[in-house]
């Protein structure tokens, strides 16, 4: 475990070098910055390459691991309720902190453009509930959506729990090859890890702009302040009373994956590192991983929805429409059940911000004026949307081992 411990912290002091040396290389040679981009995409679609496999099987031997249906029952409604409510104390901090410090000032909105909003379909709830259940699953699994792959991941290995023993020790032998299969080759791809990130990191510099930052300072830095504080207080405080473990020991153990989810900006990219880490570092048992993990990727969003809440506040104010306190309590109820739906819907959280917007009657234009840094804040709450995923699996861990 010493050991382990170690090769990571060496991966976390060479990560976070890279991303430093990035920083540097896209401010001072732009242009150089930019035309290496591919690299870094390569790094991505390496990741995003073992994700649907690596999903697809550790979900289905997670579940036949399981053994029962009550069994599943009761992680299942754990892990859903657990993520639920972090994702719920992070919209709370969000709507706390901008009444406490409420930024933003009127803004006129005339010439402002935001071309996507007139390109989405109106939002509903069974439209999204509709979109996780897979009509043609060799589509999900080519198109890469993960909801579906879940749902269909769980409904067959329910199924596989009914045909005979010889044909379930068939499949699960073959599907935990998949899995480990994946982990290596995840472990092959780690290795490129510093160099990625410098890549990644150096092109946004480039194409971003410090400038850009500097614009938008007081809404970029209330969106990484709340970021924090659900990362640091929130989440360790629910670690702590639901764990009863050592929060900032586990979070410090663990800090490789939100490094590789702020790099990548991407759950699903990050899973395969996730995975390997809380299992090799975090202590927690493949069987909860291997259920937890790819599920949370999909469906914990304590950051985008804590971003969501700020940009929404901040767009009012830019639109001098205050909201009352029960149009905010709305806002909030409303995101934390759509952030469930973020996955399920192509663009992610810009089109789930066009969706609130519409819903509580704010001008979809303003979200111009805060797109520009969108892809820097993407990576923040990424990452603390990881946090989330590997606190909730700690809990969950530790609960089912009190009981065995």
């Amino acid at each position: 475990m010493i050991q382990k411990i170690k090769k990571y912290s060496t991966t976390n002091t060479l990560v976070i070098l890279g991303i430093i040396l990035g920083v540097l290389f896209g401010s001072l040679l732009p242009e150089l910055a930019l035309k290496q981009q591919v690299i870094g995409q390569m790094f991505i679609s390496f990741l995003k390459m073992l994700v649907v496999p690596l999903v697809f099987s550790s979900i289905y031997i997670a579940i036949m691991g399981l053994g029962s249906l009550d069994d599943l029952k009761t992680i299942g409604f754990r892990t859903i309720g657990l993520y639920l409510l972090t994702t719920a104390l992070a919209v709370f901090l969000a709507i706390a902190a901008m009444n406490i410090v409420p930024i933003g000032e009127p803004v006129s909105s005339e010439g402002l453009e935001y071309a996507k909003a007139s390109t989405i379909a109106p939002f509903s709830f069974q439209a999204m509930i509709l979109s996780f259940i897979p009509t043609n699953i060799f589509n999900s699994l080519s198109e890469g959506l993960m909801m579906q792959i879940i749902v269909f991941a769980i409904l067959f290995a329910i199924a596989s729990m009914h045909i005979h023993v010889d044909r379930q020790e068939l499949m699960l032998n073959f599907f935990t090859g998949v899995t480990n299969a994946m982990l290596i080759m995840a472990e092959w791809i780690i290795k490129l890890t510093p160099i990625g990130v410098f890549s990644l990191i150096s092109y946004v510099v480039a194409d971003q702009g410090i400038d850009v930052i500097l614009d938008l300072w007081e809404y970029v830095l209330m969106v990484i302040i709340v970021l924090l504080l659900h990362a640091v207080i929130t989440l360790p405080a629910v670690l702590a009373l639901f764990g009863r473990v050592n929060p900032f020991k586990y979070l410090s153990d663990i800090r490789e994956a939100p490094i590789m989810a702020f790099s990548t900006a991407s759950s699903a990219a990050t899973l395969p590192v996730s995975m390997r880490i809380v299992e090799e570092v975090g202590g927690v048992s493949k069987k909860h991983a291997s259920f937890v993990l790819p599920l949370g990727a999909t469906v914990s969003m304590d950051g985008t929805a804590a971003y969501l809440t700020i940009a929404v506040l901040y767009i009012s104010h830019l639109a001098g429409v205050e909201l009352s306190f029960m149009d905010q309590m709305l806002l909030g109820v409303t995101v934390v059940a759509l952030s469930v739906g973020v996955a399920a819907l192509p663009s992610a959280s810009l089109v789930m911000m066009v969706v609130i917007l519409n819903q509580i009657g704010l001008p979809v234009e303003y979200i111009a004026l805060i797109v520009a840094v969108d892809r820097i804040l993407d990576m923040a709450r990424t990452s603390l949307n990881v946090t989330s995923d590997l606190v909730v699996v700690k809990i969950i861990d530790q609960i089912q081992k009190s009981k065995n």
